[in-house]
């Protein structure tokens, strides 16, 4: 399956100074035999919005190349690029990929891009409005008797990855999910009482 939406708009084009893109995130999945399924999903920007905001609230500078404040120049201070743009990861590349999802998630599908989710949200900071536009394939239709065939050729490609000791996305996600399932959740007490807080 394959997977895309718009956001609001707070990414900047690669070579632009304003907000026009949103996030954009792209997932993917691939089911795998008697293992977890080769799962991703990547925003489009440099970093998820949620990693600005966690480096604002800990008053942490942002790594070169995130985001932009609202003249346009580079910053590190989370707070001026939350006001100014994200940048698309790998510029021009994420750029585009920013501009398919947009096309795809919204005008294809009759729904709203990330600039008209934000111009309708009227500043209230609500979540997104908007499509998410999902590709479901069925390999049996593709494949039909040749499926097992090749799937295994696909865990091949997986198996070569992990002899380099390349990561395979989606495997970190899925230790830490069997861990957090037997041992729990560990949260700072800051943390854990911003949640509490919320709750009241």
């Amino acid at each position: 399956a394959l997977a895309c939406t718009p956001s609001h708009a707070w990414v900047t084009p690669a070579g632009g100074s304003q907000p026009l893109f949103g996030t954009n995130p792209i997932a993917f999945g691939w089911p795998r035999q008697g293992q977890a399924p080769f799962v991703f999903d990547m925003a489009t920007s440099a970093a998820a919005r949620g990693e600005i905001e966690l480096h604002r609230r800990a008053n942490k500078p942002l790594p070169e190349g995130w985001g932009i404040d609202r003249q346009g120049k580079p910053s590190t201070d989370a707070a001026s690029v939350l006001q100014g743009a994200m940048l698309t990861f790998g510029g021009h590349k994420g750029s585009a990929l920013a501009a398919m999802v947009e096309l795809i998630a919204g005008p294809l599908i009759g729904d709203m891009t990330s600039k008209e989710s934000l111009a309708y949200d009227q500043s209230t900071g609500s979540s997104p409005y908007g499509g998410e536009l999902i590709i479901a394939m069925d390999p049996e239709r593709f494949l039909g008797a040749d499926q097992e065939e090749h799937f295994a050729r696909a865990e091949g490609l997986f198996n070569d990855m992990a002899e380099q000791g390349a990561r395979i996305p989606g495997e970190r996600r899925f230790k830490a999910r069997q861990h957090s399932e037997q041992f729990g959740v560990t949260l700072p007490l800051t943390l854990y009482k911003e949640i509490v807080a919320l709750c009241l």
